[in-house]
């Protein structure tokens, strides 16, 4: 879509929307950020123009089957091998520093 085919919006509307995000725009980037989100409400609205009664609805794009593994119980590591690459342990426990704040 080119840029004179969509109305820009007007740049008032551009800070507003700037301003609830925090943004500080300079004017150049209002004037060209308002061409922009001109031309994606333009194609927006073209979409919402495409007659989709025939369309089933599409959850997914690619047919898929179930995708979750089995739930299979396997063996996990044991407390030493564990620890083997802890830097710091004691009595089977890894060892942090103690951290008291407010």
């Amino acid at each position: 879509m080119s840029e004179e085919t969509s109305p820009p919006l007007d740049p008032d509307t551009v800070r507003n929307v700037a301003a609830l995000a925090r943004l500080d725009l300079t004017d150049g980037e209002v004037e060209r950020f308002a061409r922009q989100l001109g031309q994606i409400l333009a194609y927006a609205d073209r979409l919402g123009q495409v007659d989709t009664r025939d369309v089933p609805p599409t959850p997914y794009v690619l047919p898929l089957s179930n995708v979750i593994r089995e739930d299979v119980t396997t063996p996990g590591l044991t407390n030493d091998e564990a620890l083997a690459n802890a830097p710091d342990s004691q009595g089977g426990f890894y060892r942090v520093r103690a951290f008291f704040g407010s």
